[in-house]
């Protein structure tokens, strides 16, 4: 009888998963309006309120920021972890399951855990909806929900401290009815514009929505414009205020060396990078010491990161937690976020990034050209509508010898691949391959690279998912055909 009880099961957890997606999905939809009539927090409070006000009584780091707020997030999430704090740790998108966005100490939620939830969340929902034309709150949408479900799930596993990551913005974002014990801002650059402004100021002005009275503020923002509004907006709070660049530091080690690895999915580590973390020393001073940790994530933007993540530990250790330097160095260390400049197959060498805006894409360009060596670089690109889309290919074009463009098939807002191909041949004067099926492409890819080749794909969050499943399914060489084309 067990294999009717595993179908029951699975068609329980498709029938929770489709009452969510049922639900208005900002993150699949093309023009996202941005305002108090959509993002109404009222009615977030109202349905957590309804379940119990989960959120309360459990210490909230709360982190907002146009880029890295994903890793930093992981990264204090692992080190409280490390300290002996259950942690939940609340992200998006997700890159495979749902179950991803909330995780207790580095697990995801499991699928059952996560039905039963919905099963607790649907009566409640279903009585606002039939209220919402009488009192004006609305339709609750997937992304409030995901956010309960997550509080929810802490809760009942009784998370020591909780850390949430904001999905867009920060003003309106569901994740703001929190009350958090320190509020953290990782650096802003031009993102989501549709919605949150033209200026780096107005984006810096929906971020620090964030901010609370008295709550302490670790900024990662070094843009002068941006850097002021948190300013203004951190004193106007009466909030203690550290900063990237003036109350602390870091310097970014990079690997020596990396271990080779057999051509398939995970199976490639690099060596240990290394952030130095330091408080600047006075301008007399050549030289600040300071504290060397390994560091799982490569690249100077997550060294950056990882910087912030340890500020935000010292307000936590001001605050009375208990957070050893051996949980430093085990959670930063044992940090590893999918899609994030990861090495999915050694040889050649396939490089898998959520890089989606200009400056996450010239974060990307630093570490290749600093930790990847190869014989040429070829590119799959796909990206979303809305996005700075001459921006972005600016900043890859003159690095890679060969471009392929897709687009990801399982969310309406990806570019057409044509409008990429025709805006790198105004860059560069070449007509490179567009598919609409990134099987397509990835094919197209497979016929081009050599062994000691470099392939990355980049773009999206959604392009990232598809074609890690992709590549799992479908390795580019095996190793015969890798033997095969040397000795040809």
């Amino acid at each position: 009888m067990q294999p009717v009880r595993i179908d029951q099961d699975l068609a329980r957890h498709e029938a929770a998963l489709q009452f969510l997606l049922g639900r208005i999905d900002y993150e699949r939809a093309v023009n996202v309006a941005y305002g108090a009539r959509e993002f109404k927090l009222e009615r977030m409070r109202h349905l957590l309120r309804r379940l119990g006000d989960p959120q309360q009584g459990m210490p909230i780091i709360h982190i907002a920021g146009t880029k890295g707020k994903g890793s930093t997030a992981g990264m204090i999430g692992g080190i409280l972890t490390a300290a002996g704090y259950r942690t939940g740790l609340f992200t998006s998108p997700h890159l495979d399951r749902l179950e991803e966005r909330m995780a207790v100490d580095g697990a995801p939620c499991p699928p059952d855990e996560l039905v039963s939830l919905v099963d607790h969340l649907r009566p409640v929902v279903e009585a606002m909806d039939q209220a919402a034309a009488e009192d004006e709150l609305g339709a609750v949408t997937y992304f409030e929900l995901t956010t309960a479900l997550a509080l929810l799930h802490f809760r009942q596993r009784g998370a020591h401290a909780a850390v949430l990551e904001v999905g867009m913005g920060g003003r309106l974002d569901s994740t703001n009815v929190c009350q958090p014990c320190v509020a953290v801002i990782t650096n802003i650059s031009f993102d989501h514009m549709q919605q949150l402004g033209n200026t780096l100021a107005a984006i810096a002005r929906e971020k620090a929505g964030i901010i609370k009275r008295g709550v302490p503020v670790v900024s990662g923002v070094i843009e002068p414009e941006a850097r002021d509004v948190i300013r203004e907006s951190a004193q106007s709070r009466g909030c203690r205020l550290v900063e990237l660049g003036v109350d602390f530091d870091f310097r970014y080690h990079p690997p020596s060396g990396r271990q080779a690895g057999p051509p398939s999915c995970g199976d490639w580590q690099p060596s240990t990078a290394r952030v130095e973390f330091f408080v600047p020393a006075p301008a007399t001073d050549e030289r600040a010491g300071g504290i060397e940790y390994p560091l799982a994530l490569i690249g100077r933007h997550q060294a950056a990161n990882a910087a912030i993540a340890l500020a935000t530990v010292g307000q936590l250790r001001q605050a009375g937690w208990q957070i050893g330097e051996e949980a430093v160095g085990a959670g930063l260390a044992g940090t590893a976020c999918p899609a994030r400049v990861e090495v999915v197959a050694q040889r050649p060498k396939v490089v898998l990034d959520v890089a989606h805006n200009v400056a996450s894409i010239r974060a990307l360009m630093e570490v290749l050209d600093e930790s990847f060596p190869a014989d040429r670089r070829l590119l799959i690109f796909a990206t979303t509508q809305g996005k700075d889309l001459r921006g972005m290919l600016a900043e890859m074009v003159g690095k890679f010898d060969e471009m392929v463009f897709t687009r990801y098939l399982n969310n309406p807002r990806s570019v057409p691949p044509e409008e990429l191909q025709s805006l790198a041949a105004e860059l560069t004067g070449r007509r490179f391959p567009a598919y609409a099926d990134p099987a397509d492409a990835w094919e197209q890819v497979r016929e081009m690279v050599a062994p000691d080749d470099l392939v990355c794909i980049t773009g999206s969050f959604f392009i990232a998912a598809e074609m890690r499943r992709l590549l799992a399914a479908r390795p580019l060489l095996l190793p015969a055909e890798a033997e095969a084309r040397e000795s040809a």
